[in-house]
């Protein structure tokens, strides 16, 4: 009976709460009191519309209605839930009610209410530094009067944190705060209060499973998931080198490898440029480059078998386990498909010999890879195969030996179809396709493609880190069109400098325009702001201090005389005066003087290659001297030098502001007429201005700069510079003009006796050319060595920085009997080179000069700093 009456208040109940839900009240909105309308929601009734009204802070687009007046819907129904999902949809709206305001009969009217979205007033940070905020207010790509919305606040914390954790911070928490502005209504500013706790790094990598290959060999394989620096205990490190003295077999121990190998590659060499921090993303690509480098060392069966990192406070512990599998090597190697080449040629490119250890990254490289251009594919790709492909298949494995079949398709040969140009919005197109050596008509040749890469990067006008190449390989008539993209840079050049020297204060000024044009002078619309874009050069250089010195320079190249042919031609004049600061009418004045002026003509070769250059030049410099001594040989008179320059270079040098591979090579010889050796004078008892009224001389000089990329970005650069000066009457002996000065930054305009400066750091200026009687007296030969590493810290083309560190070696000698190559001055330093396209490279230098310097120095030369502009000291 209990039973029973349970059951029945339990029904009751259901009933009473099922009648409840079944209706809704709706207000109806007239003037004035109301009574609620209720709705019976289980059972819908179909009105017809007779109004639609909006309310609310946000205006109302009718078109995101499901209904419109005179319609008859459902209230409530599908209509109604699909407007209300169409509104909510743009994401404009902070709330959104459809409502019935009026019911006459069987019409009802609607008021649909808006309440609209804050907007972004401003956004700010917390928590940041100057930079930090600038980079973020970059990444963010949020402005005043966007709508502030869950989606956009998620964006950006998210965004925020990102940045973070690839600097290190991998527990970086960011609150988005609103705050609303008491001025403007429905507008909100945003403050991301970044709280980055410390930087999270990785404490230890542990390997384990790994029998043949050592833990220092796989750590170096992570490129940049590094573990904290630490040095290895000392007793640890001197245990292990004493105990490989004793046995140096055992060297080869896995033990003592791994503590010596850990120590020296990894601890110290790999913590140069990469600093240890846990990024998620770049832990798995490195675990893909572990298994990479085990499949290079031959085992192809390598895997991780698990891996898992774990927090300790603001350490990162990372455990990886690996599977080695066997090592393999390369047994039978076959070429199938081939008829254009012999087999015996292709296995010479290849490599690859029996017995060698199984390497599917080298394989690859050899077929198709190699920046040298001596792989397989470059040999059939340089004469027209564009549609080679080469596939290596393992056909056998047996035990630890993997035979390799490579399945050759040659294809037709293809050519050039057509050659195009994009990006550029500056150069005429002309001046860029006359230096491409991909002709239409041709036989497709990679290696032409890569050349040309080169001539455009050395003209200097275009970003050399952006400069593609694009192919369109059209197989069925066996075409190919090139287009080259290249991207505008600022080529011009802006100098400004002030410095103080003997003559006082000096102010420096100069501009050249890298890619001038004459031919454009004359329209108005190409002053933008002086005409350009055809390549030729105009130099302008200004120095002067008032009376006491003057320097005037201008130049002019046309690098394609004619437009035919590359014969650039450069026409030169300078002018050049220094004085005693006294005026002309004064008994004590006394000056010096050169004007001189030059013409060159250079032309590209196609032999031996196209990377050399032959030039001719002449040359004539008339000197005056007035009541001036100490650098000339006379205090008054006169003096005049014509000669004829020839210089042969070879220049492969891949980029012209920050190379990595090629070299630059010149050769050049200056001959002045034997002028005494056509008179029959007396020169032994002539009088200095009588011999030196003509001068004559022969000079050679030989410079050489080789590029060598080490990895990655790291450069080693090493250069050899000689010079030699004779003369053809001995009578006469060496010309005290036009000797060389070596030392210092090579920075000064003070040509004087037409002296050439060769700046070598940790010395003075002319500290290691002959010195007599108190008076630098130049040398007529000079060697010097120069060794450089380079690391860039940036190379983006509109601000490009690299570090150096440089050793050298230098001396000049004024008698080439006394030469001695061995007996030189060394230095060594640190240096930093900014390129700024406006105003060239910009060189600071510390320098130690280690040598005493005989009658200029007590003791070694020591520690000098030295700026060069437009230079590299070299």
């Amino acid at each position: 009976m209990n039973f029973f009456k349970r059951a029945a208040i339990g029904l009751s109940i259901l009933l009473l709460v099922c009648t409840s839900i079944g209706y809704g009240q709706v207000v109806v909105g007239n003037d004035g009191p109301s009574e609620p309308i209720k709705v019976d929601y289980s059972a819908p009734k179909t009105y017809e519309i007779g109004g639609i009204t909006s309310s609310g802070t946000a205006p109302l687009e009718q078109r995101l209605l499901a209904f419109h007046v005179g319609d008859r819907i459902d209230i409530p129904g599908e209509k109604i839930s699909q407007s209300i999902k169409n509104l909510w949809k743009t994401g404009l709206y902070d709330d959104v009610e459809i409502s019935i305001t009026r019911i006459s009969g069987d019409i009802a009217f609607l008021d649909v209410r808006l309440e609209d979205r804050a907007r972004l007033l401003s956004f700010g940070f917390k928590g940041t530094t100057k930079s930090e905020e600038n980079d973020l207010r970059e990444k963010l790509h949020i402005s005043q009067g966007n709508i502030i919305n869950d989606n956009m606040k998620t964006v950006c914390a998210n965004t925020i944190r990102k940045y973070y954790i690839d600097k290190g911070f991998y527990n970086c928490q960011v609150d988005v705060q609103e705050i609303e502005d008491e001025k403007i209504k429905n507008a909100k500013s945003l403050l991301f209060d970044i709280k980055k706790s410390k930087k999270v790094k990785i404490s230890k990598i542990n390997i384990t499973g790994n029998e043949g290959v050592t833990d220092a060999v796989l750590l170096r394989s992570m490129k940049e998931t590094k573990e904290k620096f630490r040095f290895m205990p000392m007793y640890k490190m001197d245990t292990a080198i004493a105990y490989c003295a004793k046995h140096p077999g055992y060297y080869e121990s896995k033990d003592i490898k791994d503590h010596l190998d850990d120590y020296f590659a990894d601890r110290v060499k790999l913590r140069i440029f990469k600093k240890s921090k846990f990024i998620k993303e770049s832990y798995e690509d490195d675990k893909v480059k572990l298994i990479d480098r085990y499949n290079e060392l031959g085992y192809r069966d390598a895997v991780i078998v698990k891996d898992s990192f774990y927090m300790d406070g603001h350490d990162v512990h990372i455990d990886i386990d690996v599977n080695e599998g066997p090592k393999y090597y390369f047994r039978n190697i076959n070429f199938v498909g081939n008829t254009v080449y012999p087999t015996t040629l292709l296995k010479q490119l290849l490599g690859i010999e029996k017995g060698d250890v199984y390497n599917q990254t080298l394989l690859n490289k050899s077929l198709t890879m190699k920046e040298e251009g001596d792989d397989i594919a470059s040999l059939y790709m340089n004469n027209g195969y564009l549609f080679f492909s080469a596939n290596p298949v393992e056909v056998a494995i047996e035990n630890d030996s993997i035979d390799i079949e490579i399945r050759i398709r040659e294809g037709k040969q293809a050519r050039y179809n057509k050659i195009t140009i994009s990006g550029n919005t500056k150069t005429n197109d002309n001046v860029i396709m006359r230096e491409i050596t991909t002709i239409p008509g041709q036989l497709f040749n990679r290696a032409d493609i890569i050349r040309t890469q080169q001539v455009l990067m050395s003209l200097g006008y275009f970003n050399q880190e952006k400069m593609n190449v694009l192919p369109k390989p059209n197989e069925a008539d066996g075409t190919v069109d090139i287009n080259y993209v290249v991207e505008e840079t600022s080529s011009d050049q802006l100098s400004l400098s002030a410095g103080y020297g003997a003559t006082g204060f000096v102010i420096t000024a100069g501009i050249a325009f890298n890619n001038f044009s004459t031919y454009k002078l004359f329209k108005k619309d190409a002053w933008t702001p002086i005409p350009g874009g055809d390549g030729q050069r105009l130099a302008l250089n200004v120095s002067t201090n008032g009376t006491w010195y003057q320097y005037y320079n201008m130049s002019f190249t046309e690098p394609w005389l004619g437009g035919k042919k590359p014969n650039a031609l450069t026409a030169g004049i300078y002018y050049q005066k220094q004085t005693n600061g006294k005026t002309k009418r004064d008994e004590t004045y006394s000056s010096s003087s050169i004007a001189g002026a030059s013409l060159s003509l250079a032309s590209k070769l196609k032999w031996p290659d196209d990377y050399f250059q032959m030039s001719h030049t002449l040359s004539y410099e008339y000197y005056t001297v007035t009541n001036w001594s100490g650098y000339y040989v006379f205090s008054n008179g006169y003096a005049n030098s014509i000669s004829y320059i020839f210089s042969l270079s070879r220049n492969s040098v891949n980029a012209p502001i920050y190379p990595r591979e090629g070299s630059s090579i010149t050769f050049s010889m200056q001959l002045t007429p034997p002028f005494s050796l056509m008179s029959h004078k007396d020169y032994a008892n002539a009088s200095q201005q009588e011999k030196y009224k003509w001068l004559e001389f022969h000079k050679w000089k030989f410079n050489a700069s080789w590029f060598t990329r080490i990895v990655d970005n790291l450069v080693l650069n090493v250069r050899f510079k000689m010079g030699f000066m004779g003369c053809y009457n001995k009578d006469i002996g060496i010309s005290p003009f036009g000797r060389f000065y070596l030392g210092g930054d090579g920075l000064s305009n003070y040509s004087y006796d037409g002296r050439e400066i060769i700046g070598m750091r940790g010395y003075d200026d002319a500290y290691l050319s002959p010195y007599q009687d108190g008076t630098d007296i130049g040398a007529s030969i000079y060697n010097k060595f120069t060794a450089e590493l380079r690391y860039p810290i940036t190379l983006n083309p509109s601000a490009t920085v690299y570090v150096l560190a440089f050793v050298e070696a230098g001396k000049g000698w004024i008698d080439k009997r006394q030469y001695n190559p061995f007996d030189m001055y060394k230095s060594a330093g640190l240096g930093v080179r900014v390129y700024l396209p406006m105003f060239g490279l910009l060189g600071f230098d510390w320098g130690y000069g280690f040598d005493e310097v005989p009658g200029r120095t007590n003791g070694p030369s020591g520690s000098k700093f030295h700026i060069s502009i437009n230079q590299s000291i070299d």
